[in-house]
């Protein structure tokens, strides 16, 4: 290996012949002075060029003499300079809005060739106003359901944000929010995500070939980026919806040096309902709401330094009251995060991104009645620090290095109880811990511009540590014995090393070929009891009883472009294989963990999953949108459930279908539709029941071999947009969710009718269904 890398090396040294010089600097907005990722910068005069990156810098060497500088992103001027080439220097952009820009800027922000070019497989990204101009559901728009239509993506289920990518599990997904990963993404039981549109740049997914850089999970990256906030001027934006309002304030706190953005968001529909329940009902007080604030500051020092302190802080609080009985119940949850970033430029080919970050997911249930009171609590606390470096040699060469640490705390469960002012012992509140620590080098070059390579390592360590206690059990699941390991005390370790490789063949200018393997580890665990992301969900480290998830997958795509780049069409294969997968034992029921350890409930087996996914999107025009199609097989094998015998994963999917398209009528109304068909969510039913003792007993069939009915609907929406009066403008949104009132399937349950006694005993199947036609309407304004 060390050869070959030396190889290349000299061949791209080779190539670099003659003196050169290096130019960089960073592409902004110049109406908000925000950075533009994905802009494209080239010498007009020869091919040589580059992309900026997730904060707008970019690199360029050329030889010795006199260039055409051009920058361009879609949706702006290009802004053209000619320089004069004798010395390293610094060159920064910014772009103004193209006169008459309509909705050119809802196609995606990058290169119109990137997908053809680049190594990248399965890598989307998603510029917000693509994701605002889609029907949103109750007025609310919505990054994760936007993500769900994208091929190889599948929905948790009817309104859900959860997503599985590939044949993995909603924990098998990295989210990160300004480099902080999110634990739980959920808003209002999994209906909406915690993420405002209105202080998101920048959607990036990736679920084929990741790079180095990323790990600790196996199915897919979705990496998201706050905006900075404008540095120009004083600006305000806002929308009020069926179910929720939210606003957002920036401006500059140093003109052009240093700037913040502050966005609020909170559901009213426990004060909508409040007045019209009476003093008298015994569930007065009972209602639901939720919340989130986001917050960021950033300064820049200089060319070569720039700051930034994000946040954010978000709850859902669930309260149950019943005057009648005395029995109260509050469910609050949510999230919390930091993270604080420094760029810093050591020279024109050397860019290093140093990140302090803190993340927080925590769950909890008090209950009380009369005189008793309960409290069960879970969650997961992350304190990490990381560094990223990214060098250019050349042009056509691109390594990326660092390293990052993360202590973790888990609190799988605590429960605390007590009567009247007394306290009931039920053990100390169960806390795990784990050092977790990485270090990875990331290679991209061209060869002969036919070939492109990415070549990555990424060699992870994961500790869990004491204090920490496991409760042996014997056959019939009682404690036989208790080993106790001390504060800092390993308890069990893992090493693994982490290949990443990724390839283009040109064919020509419009069209390659990529191919991809990757390999990834998985140390940290969601255990969940259902087939959608909920807040009870329990997260949990490796330990000397739950190994480590590994998966590998291999994937090949043609990428082909037509039409001078307008449309854009991929046929991608995967493969994938998954081992040391968790779920919970047959019969196993959700526990307060006192005197036991969470992951002597678990199962363990292997997964594999494997599909092709067909992807056509228009770029360009009054008409854009994209159409995804995935046939796909996902499988689970596990020696202690369904016998041994291999059955579908709960989110198995044959057929997946999304059609997404936007048409602009005219400068003031554009119209957007979606339509997804999607096969039927796997799940086990009852095949028989007996009467035993007075009690009936259900008989139940394989694990998942049953199927529901397959989903489909229509979404339609419609967007006036108000004409401008000076900085003020305002627009409405109307949108129908299930156009055509399809009953999609949510569950099954059966209901009992008649008596055993008289033999008119009788089980009927009943199937559940959430949302039927539903319209909605929301107003957003911006000054």
């Amino acid at each position: 290996m060390r050869n070959i890398f030396f190889f290349f090396l000299v061949t791209c040294h080779c190539i670099a012949s003659g003196q050169k010089f290096t130019i960089s600097g960073y592409v902004t907005e110049r109406q908000s002075g925000e950075n533009l990722t994905g802009a494209n910068v080239y010498l007009k005069e020869t091919n040589i060029g580059a992309v900026t990156n997730s904060f707008g810098f970019y690199s360029i060497s050329a030889d010795i003499g006199e260039y055409t500088l051009v920058a361009s992103f879609m949706g702006k001027q290009d802004s053209v300079i000619n320089i004069s080439l004798t010395t390293n220097r610094i060159q920064n952009f910014a772009l103004d809005e193209k006169e008459n820009t309509t909705k050119e800027i809802l196609v995606l922000s990058e290169r119109s060739d990137k997908n053809v070019q680049s190594t990248e497989m399965g890598n989307i990204r998603l510029p917000v106003d693509q994701i605002k101009s889609l029907p949103a559901f109750l007025g609310e728009v919505d990054i994760l359901k936007t993500i769900q239509l994208l091929p190889g993506v599948q929905s948790a289920g009817e309104g859900n944000s959860g997503f599985y990518v590939r044949g993995g599990g909603p924990d098998q997904n990295l989210i990160l929010l300004d480099d902080a990963i999110i634990y739980n993404a959920s808003h209002l039981f999994g209906f909406f995500s915690i993420f405002n549109a209105d202080i998101i740049k920048d959607v990036d997914l990736i679920k084929g070939g990741m790079p180095a850089n990323y790990g600790g999970r196996l199915s897919s990256v979705l990496d998201i980026t706050m905006k900075d906030g404008n540095n120009q001027e004083f600006q305000a934006n806002g929308g009020i919806g069926l179910i929720s309002s939210r606003l957002s304030i920036e401006g500059p706190l140093v003109k052009n040096k240093a700037s913040f953005i502050i966005a609020a968001r909170r559901t009213y529909i426990d004060i909508l309902a409040n007045p019209f329940i009476s003093d008298s009902n015994v569930y007065k007080g009972t209602g639901y709401y939720f919340y989130d604030l986001n917050a960021k500051f950033n300064y820049r020092f200089s060319d070569y330094d720039h700051l930034y302190l994000s946040g954010y802080f978000g709850r859902d609080v669930f309260t149950y009251k019943n005057s009648k009985s005395a029995f109260n119940v509050d469910v609050p949850w949510g999230n919390a995060m930091a993270s604080l970033r420094w760029n810093h430029l050591f020279n024109q080919q050397l860019f290093m991104n140093a990140c302090l970050l803190y993340s927080d997911y925590n769950f909890q249930f008090d209950a009380s009645e009369q005189n008793f009171e309960l409290k069960i609590f879970s969650g997961i606390q992350d304190v990490s620090s990381k560094v990223d470096f990214t060098y250019l040699p050349f042009n056509h060469q691109t390594i990326k290095f660092g390293v990052d640490y993360t202590f973790h705390t888990f609190i799988p469960s605590g429960v605390s109880a007590q009567i009247g002012g007394t306290s009931l012992d039920l053990g100390q509140v169960v806390k795990q811990y784990a050092h977790d620590g990485a270090i990875y080098v990331n290679d991209e070059f061209d060869l002969w511009s036919i070939f492109k390579f990415n070549f990555g390592l990424r060699g992870t360590m994961f500790s869990m540590v004491g204090p920490f206690e496991r409760f042996v059990k014997d056959a019939n699941d009682e404690n036989i014995d208790t080993l106790h390991y001390a504060a800092g005390q390993i308890v069990k370790t893992y090493i693994h090393v982490e290949p990443r490789l990724s390839m283009r063949v040109s064919l020509n200018s419009s069209t390659s070929i990529k191919a991809s393997y990757t390999q990834n580890y998985q140390n940290l665990h969601m255990a969940s009891y259902t087939s959608v992301s909920l807040p009870t969900d329990l997260w949990v480290p490796s330990s000397d009883i739950v190994k480590p998830e590994m998966a590998t997958q291999y994937s090949v795509g043609l990428f082909k472009n037509f039409h001078k780049d307008d449309f854009e069409t991929s046929v991608e294969l995967y493969y994938k294989e998954m081992t040391n997968l968790i779920e919970y034992k047959d019969g196993s029921v959700p526990r307060d963990n006192v005197g036991d350890n969470p992951d002597n409930n678990f199962a363990f087996g292997n997964g594999q999953s494997y599909g092709m996914e067909l992807f056509i999107k228009k770029r360009t025009g009054k008409l854009t949108g994209w159409i995804g199609y995935t046939l796909a097989k996902t499988t689970r094998t596990f020696p202690d459930i369904n016998g041994g015998l291999t059955f579908p994963a709960k989110y198995d999917r044959r057929h997946d279908l999304s059609v997404i398209a936007t048409y602009e009528l005219s400068k003031r109304w554009s119209v957007s539709a979606v339509f997804v068909y999607a096969t039927g969510n796997a799940t086990t039913l009852p095949i028989g029941r007996y009467l035993i003792d007075g009690r009936i007993i259900n008989e139940y069939g394989e694990r998942n071999s049953y199927r529901l009915d397959a989903y489909h609907r229509m979404d339609i929406s419609a967007t006036y947009q108000k004409q401008k009066k000076g900085k003020y403008e305002s627009s409405w949104n109307f949108s129908i969710y299930n156009v055509y009132d399809h009953l999609n399937p949510y569950f099954i349950y059966f209901e009992n009718t008649g008596t055993l006694q008289q033999g008119t005993f009788t089980t009927t199947a009943k199937q559940v269904s959430l949302f039927p036609f539903l319209p909605s309407v929301s107003w957003n304004f911006k000054f």
